[in-house]
């Protein structure tokens, strides 16, 4: 007779761990005023390095940690019983990486990118706010990317009437 399969136990919690600390943030999803504001800063000093990579890695690899994302705020969300726990703070890294792709990774850009990713984020304007109605790590993560790409293009056309380059 076989010995019956290991418990799944120890790969369910590691799978939980894992989403865990990717979707809070590392742990900044825990800060105790403005976790969004905390994942929006880790944004900024993970895409630092980044920067320096070419347009299409960037893209890339935003897209994969977009999805991976998606995947580990779904099973948060599961985990802890709410549509979009506030604790969830990746979609503010990806949306942050989002408003500041192909462009010129200098101080001020990075600022106002930064407040106006912020101020995009919680206003939500058309159609940000209806993503926030797909299902699960979906409607977590496709809104705040999509405050990332107003804000990108805001930066855009703020450079092309006050270059700060």
């Amino acid at each position: 007779m076989a010995d019956p399969a290991p418990p799944a136990a120890p790969r369910s919690r590691f799978i939980t761990a894992c989403a865990t600390v990717l979707a809070t943030g590392f742990g900044s999803g825990y800060a105790p005023f403005a976790p969004g504001t905390a994942g929006s800063a880790l944004g900024v000093l993970l895409f630092w390095p980044l920067q320096r990579l070419a347009l299409a890695q960037q893209a890339a690899l935003a897209a994969v940690l977009f999805l991976v994302g998606v995947a580990a705020a779904s099973h948060v969300a599961r985990r802890v019983g709410q549509e979009d726990p506030s604790i969830v703070v990746w979609d503010e890294v990806i949306g942050m990486w989002v408003s500041l792709l192909a462009l010129p990774f200098r101080p001020w850009i990075v600022i106002f990118g930064f407040v106006l990713f912020r101020l995009l984020d919680v206003v939500k304007p058309y159609p940000a706010r209806d993503f926030e109605r797909l299902p699960g790590g979906w409607g977590i993560m496709v809104d705040d990317v999509m405050a990332g790409i107003y804000a990108n293009l805001i930066l855009r056309v703020g450079l092309l009437v006050w270059p700060l380059t």
